[in-house]
């Protein structure tokens, strides 16, 4: 299921940043090569955590514009979701995945009306056949190979099945949306879960916490498979 006929792309999650030199830090994922900037807003209640909100997007939006710089793509674990999605738009978002909702064919449909590639989430409790309905007009499909909310964790190891099945779902239906990992993606693991069938890997310490990202961005990039 190896992913053979387009360049593997990797998303820098910037929530493992130094969030003192948030500039900084996304000056050097994107003179490292990086393909777009992972971007998690968490709002405290759908996780137990806070992260980046409209104002800093939108101050990192006007430093990195998107015509020449990275693409921005934003994964709202927030509640309730469609009080965020324009928001977010609007500091400049290019991509913009959801989490499974019962509303989620309409709020797919709002952001693609927006302009923004749309995505939907599945944490590792979650079924694919949880989206099934949607997978046809989706840009993207986030596989989350930890239980969100923290950065740091072991990557869970069966979420390797979940892209194999994914991607043959892919195949089969003949779609042609991106499948993103994002949890513990290191570069030990990361020819699994390319080999499995993932198009784009969302890391964070394995870049930030590097001493080279220059490096560590090719090697997630050129995984052994």
């Amino acid at each position: 299921m190896a992913n053979l006929k387009n360049p593997i792309l990797v998303a820098p999650s910037l929530m493992a940043a130094n969030m003192l030199f948030l500039k900084d830090e996304v000056q050097a994922v994107k003179a490292a090569d990086a393909d777009w900037l992972h971007l998690d807003i968490m709002d405290g209640h759908f996780v137990p955590n806070l992260t980046f909100g409209p104002d800093i997007v939108s101050q990192l939006r006007k430093t990195f514009p998107s015509k020449n710089s990275l693409e921005f793509d934003v994964h709202l674990m927030v509640e309730p979701v469609e009080l965020f999605i324009n928001l977010y738009k609007n500091a400049g978002a290019d991509r913009i995945t959801i989490q499974a909702t019962p509303n989620l064919h309409r709020f797919l449909g709002y952001i693609k009306e927006l302009g923004c590639k749309a995505g939907v989430s599945l944490n590792p409790g979650t079924a694919i056949e949880t989206i099934y309905p949607v997978l046809d007009i989706v840009d993207q499909v986030l596989i989350m190979s930890v239980n969100p909310g923290f950065c740091g964790q072991k990557f869970i190891a069966s979420s390797v099945l979940k892209i194999e099945d994914l991607a043959k779902i892919r195949k089969i239906r003949n779609l042609d949306f991106k499948i993103i990992v994002d949890g513990g993606i290191t570069t030990e693991n990361a020819g699994l879960v390319v080999n499995a069938g993932a198009d784009v890997l969302v890391s964070g310490n394995s870049i930030f916490k590097s001493k080279d990202y220059s490096t560590a961005i090719a090697a997630l990039r050129h995984p052994h498979i």
